[in-house]
């Protein structure tokens, strides 16, 4: 595993060896996150919130009754922690926090829907029980409950200026989010497509959630420009960290682990950082055993088998590592200098480092 340096401002240090702890900042904040969020839910009587409790993994639907397994919230955590690491009331952050919530479990609604995907945490996704329109409505109503959320910032105590900034903010992020899923979908059908295209996407549809949810979460915390930009650079990295962790798992992750089995991205012929670096890098021998391979309408063993062996030969999983470890270290450096007290720069650190070294 590529070793990452800490940054801070009086020394450096190594990033703990990949562990499978999780860190505490996630219990400290979920139970907040979630009853807010339950509450926002509570008070609809219509079928379509049922839906909705359902997508977020808090009951069951028709015959489906077993719990989802339950997500970690990064991105409202990543927010509450900015605003409790700059000084200010996680309380009055989290409308923000529900909000944010809200709108990535949206894009899971619809993505679920255009990727043809029938489980997620264990459980069929929303449209397979429903079907498509229905699932369609119910990722529109979720999108717009998060910004019925936002209003709440007000109630809050927070500043009418910042509360337009904060909005302005959240929305060019969500369509950023999905301007990244369009070009996603229309990356299927594009042969190949360079490096800058694929990190273009990804800072969109990934990364404009996460980097927002740092950069919502300072600018509620303080009013320091200085540091509200250090921590959108700060998530703007991350951004591109999780993705590409997120892309070498869905090869090369243990089955055991992320649930899913070796070479899962290939068998659905994601276009993902590997496939895209390997795709650029194989020789034209290699190459034409890639361009017939995804040709067929199923992907056997042996065909998983062949392709990891091109990405063998090219050093795909080491140039993704790599490149997550650029991103890990830029993340960090975009802290130093930052006034933080000794625990909270130890969550963050804590935080980029399990990103970083996560196995599922």
């Amino acid at each position: 595993m590529v070793e990452a340096k800490i940054l801070t401002n009086s020394s450096t240090s190594i990033l703990p060896a990949k562990t499978k702890t999780t860190p505490k900042i996630f219990a400290k904040y979920r139970p907040d996150i979630m009853r807010a969020s339950k509450k926002f839910l509570s008070n609809h009587d219509v079928a379509v919130y049922d839906m909705l409790r359902y997508s977020m993994g808090w009951k069951g639907l028709y015959a489906i009754k077993t719990s989802a397994t339950k997500g970690k919230a990064l991105r409202p955590t990543l927010c509450l922690l900015a605003c409790a690491a700059t000084g200010g009331s996680t309380k009055q952050a989290l409308p923000l926090a529900v909000a944010i919530e809200f709108i990535h479990n949206f894009s899971l609604i619809h993505d679920d829907i255009q990727d043809r995907d029938e489980t997620r945490h264990h459980r069929p996704t929303l449209w397979t029980l429903t079907g498509v329109p229905k699932a369609i409505s119910a990722g529109n109503i979720l999108r717009t409950t998060a910004d019925s959320s936002l209003h709440n910032l007000t109630n809050a105590g927070i500043e009418t200026e910042k509360v337009l900034e904060a909005i302005s903010v959240l929305t060019k992020a969500c369509l950023e989010m999905i301007e990244g899923q369009y070009l996603d979908v229309s990356y299927e059908r594009i042969p190949n497509i360079s490096i800058d295209d694929y990190l273009n996407m990804i800072s969109k549809k990934t990364g404009a959630l996460i980097k927002s949810s740092l950069h919502l979460g300072a600018l509620i915390g303080t009013s320091n420009r200085s540091t509200i930009n250090a921590f959108l650079s700060c998530g703007q990295s991350l951004g591109y960290l999780f993705q590409i962790t997120d892309d070498i798992l869905g090869i090369w992750g243990n089955q055991n682990e992320t649930g899913k089995p070796v070479g899962s991205d290939l068998r659905r012929k994601k276009k993902s950082l590997p496939v895209v670096h390997v795709m650029t890098q194989a020789s034209e021998k290699d190459k034409n055993i890639l361009i017939k391979t995804y040709q067929k309408s199923h992907l056997s063993d042996e065909d998983i088998s062949n392709i990891i062996e091109v990405m063998n030969r090219t050093k795909t999983k080491e140039f993704a590592q790599t490149l997550a470890k650029t991103h890990c270290d830029k993340a960090l450096e975009s802290l130093v200098g930052v006034k933080l007290t000794p625990e909270t720069r130890n969550d963050l650190e804590e935080l980029i480092g399990f990103l970083f070294h996560r196995n599922h």
